[in-house]
């Protein structure tokens, strides 16, 4: 065996393997991506639902615009106010204090109260019977479907249809929109937490049309409006609304409704 040989090649191999070594660790430091520590932690606060209610792709999209100062440290809306506090203190700046909200659906005719024009026996999705003649089976052609495509966007189990009509639970209601951008009529809204009083009612027809399709409904006779001393509702369009930036829960307006179509929160 020639000694001289061996010793030869380990030491090419050897040479050869340092080589690679530092070729690889200048590679590495010149092709680095810098991470900003910043981003780390404030991905690590979020809460990784990645539901896009922030506007953004993802928990990392939204982690990283918040650390580049493109977004506020309270962008996101499933993150609590404690988890806001946090992520700005990461970013060394306050946290504006923000209006809790949750998803409400602006109808009340539930299986009992709406007519119904015919039988419907196909796919369960709202999306999908929107397409079919006269636009779903209910004659009301402005309120819940009661389908389900809501039911199936929102990620915390936060909503069900519950006698037809879809129905917001508020403590699991995180206001991700998922729901929001799910129903084809576009009849759920955010509304302030703390709200109160909110009007269950999405059509714009005559008061007589609303009646004929749904024993309840809004029929513009502007009672509410009358009532209210806060100046926050009001009847555009045949359609009552509330500002939730006037109404200070009174109810007076609930009272007043013939249609009983201004709902009361549940505890």
């Amino acid at each position: 065996m020639n000694i001289t040989a061996i010793i030869l090649a380990a030491a090419v191999i050897g040479i050869t393997g340092l080589l690679i070594g530092l070729l690889l660790g200048i590679a590495g430091k010149k092709f680095a991506v810098e991470v900003d520590e910043k981003e780390i932690e404030v991905r690590a606060l979020l809460p990784g639902n990645n539901c896009g209610g922030c506007g953004y792709a993802g928990c990392d999209a939204m982690a990283q615009a918040i650390a580049r100062g493109e977004a506020p440290a309270n962008g996101c809306p499933v993150a609590s106010a404690e988890i806001s506090g946090q992520i700005a203190k990461v970013m060394g700046a306050d946290t504006k204090e923000t209006v809790r909200e949750v998803a409400f659906v602006k109808c009340n005719g539930t299986c009992d109260k709406a007519s119904v024009k015919y039988e419907y026996y196909g796919i369960h999705d709202c999306r999908n019977l929107a397409m079919v003649p006269g636009s779903g089976d209910k004659a009301c052609s402005h309120g819940c479907m009661g389908y389900g495509s809501c039911v199936a966007a929102c990620p915390f189990d936060a909503i069900h249809i519950v006698n037809g009509v879809a129905l917001v639970d508020r403590e699991k209601c995180k206001a991700c929109k998922k729901c929001i951008a799910a129903c084809p009529r576009h009849l759920i809204e955010l509304v302030p937490y703390d709200a109160q009083y909110k009007v269950a009612c999405n059509s714009t027809e005559k008061g007589k049309d609303v009646k004929a399709a749904c024993d309840t409904g809004c029929i513009g006779c502007k009672l509410c409006e009358k009532q209210c001393s806060s100046d926050a509702v009001h009847v555009e369009n045949n359609l009552a609304s509330i500002d939730y930036t006037k109404c200070v829960n009174c109810g007076a307006c609930a009272e007043k409704c013939p249609s009983k179509i201004i709902l009361k929160a549940k505890k």
